[in-house]
């Protein structure tokens, strides 16, 4: 057996409202990050989902909106499925096991 690691740490802001429902007998919350990374003279942005499940939707529920500074802790997962045109279709998310709010700069 093997011992392999999927550990993913992320800071950035959310770039909309997190979006909430019930799933059978427990909540999840999809969040989407945009994390900046400056290099030289160069920008990157890169826009990540997120699946938070159980007790810390409270949290998100509560207190994130849209343009929230996070720092998130989690593991990826590749998410499959059909488009309505029939077409094969796979993302990968994160899978929230922690979550620090950071100051946002805003007043």
């Amino acid at each position: 057996m093997s011992n392999n690691m999927n550990k993913v740490i992320i800071q950035g802001n959310l770039v909309r409202d997190p979006e909430c429902k019930d799933v059978g007998e427990t909540r999840l919350c999809k969040i989407s990050l945009a994390s900046n990374r400056e290099y030289k003279d160069v920008k990157e942005v890169c826009f990540v989902e997120a699946y938070a499940w159980g007790n810390i939707n409270k949290v998100i529920e509560q207190y994130l909106t849209v343009g929230s500074h996070v720092l998130l802790e989690g593991r990826l997962k590749l998410d499959s499925w059909v488009s309505k045109e029939g077409e094969n279709r796979h993302k990968h998310v994160i899978v929230v096991e922690n979550l620090t709010m950071l100051p946002s700069g805003k007043k």
